[in-house]
């Protein structure tokens, strides 16, 4: 009994009440979630085999919408649009789940209805969600817009200054960097410049903080959000590296940078907009 009561003790402190009270992650539930995303590409993989849809960068490109869509829908309980026990869907990680099984059912849908030619159709769709989500949160109204042209302006600079430096040494004296020609390589930079603007913008300059473990250590650790500039390049550039040289199945290659992509723009984007917002 006591070894029950024990593991439902650890079980909501470390996974249900950081949903319920939306507070920071924890190294319990960062490892587990991480294992979770792992198994979660795997499993995908297999599915789209079943289904004969091919993991390419179509559909990858195709799928960028219901980034912005879930990131947009996380704002809607950030400003507190919905009311509790519903509001538990829209939070880290459950939101993740929602977003998956919702993405997955309009692209069997879509695959269904038109065949070969479903991407454009698929997108559109993504687009239309995000847009309600948009006129959902245009009630709150903007009070920093300023913030969307300082995110997008600062992570536009990192991005596109570590891209040409990356492409001037693979030219002179790195080959290695190659890979930062490649277009998906490029996003997933971009991406994750613009997460690491809207973190520098929240935390140094509106008082934010960041809810996950590592970068926390980082940030209080140098004293400043710009921290994240550095950080991220660190892990990512041997991350686009390998994928680059030891991926070799497409599929696998292009789910993994879809997954790389929404970790860095998802963020950004519900970063962006809670700091735009006010909330």
């Amino acid at each position: 009994m006591s070894d029950s009561l024990g593991l439902a003790a650890f079980v909501q402190k470390y996974y249900i009440d950081p949903i319920i009270y939306d507070t920071s992650y924890n190294p319990v539930d960062t490892i587990t979630w991480a294992i979770i995303l792992g198994l979660s590409i795997i499993g995908l993989l297999k599915l789209l085999g079943r289904l004969k849809i091919s993991m390419d960068e179509r559909l990858l490109l195709s799928t960028l919408p219901y980034i912005l869509a879930g990131s947009s829908l996380r704002v809607i309980e950030d400003a507190n649009l919905v009311a509790a026990p519903w509001r538990y869907l829209l939070i880290t990680p459950l939101i993740f789940f929602l977003v998956f099984f919702v993405t997955a059912a309009i692209l069997i849908m879509t695959r269904r209805i038109w065949g070969e030619q479903y991407h454009k159709k698929y997108a559109a769709i993504g687009f239309l969600w995000t847009g309600g989500n948009l006129a959902v949160l245009s009630t709150v109204g903007l009070v920093n817009s300023w913030v969307i042209v300082a995110v997008f302006l600062l992570g536009t600079a990192f991005a596109g200054g570590v891209i040409l430096c990356g492409r001037r040494l693979s030219v002179r004296s790195l080959p290695a960097l190659k890979f930062l020609d490649g277009r998906d390589s490029q996003m997933i930079i971009y991406a994750h410049m613009l997460d690491a603007s809207s973190t520098f913008i929240g935390v140094d300059w509106f008082d934010y903080y960041e809810k996950h473990v590592v970068p926390t250590f980082f940030i209080n650790l140098a004293g400043t959000a710009a921290i994240m500039y550095p950080l991220k390049l660190l892990v990512l550039l041997p991350v686009l590296y390998m994928i680059d040289r030891s991926m070799q199945e497409p599929s696998m290659r292009n789910l993994t940078r879809l997954a790389l992509i929404t970790l860095g723009l998802a963020p950004a984007v519900r970063n962006t907009l809670r700091l735009a917002l006010g909330v």
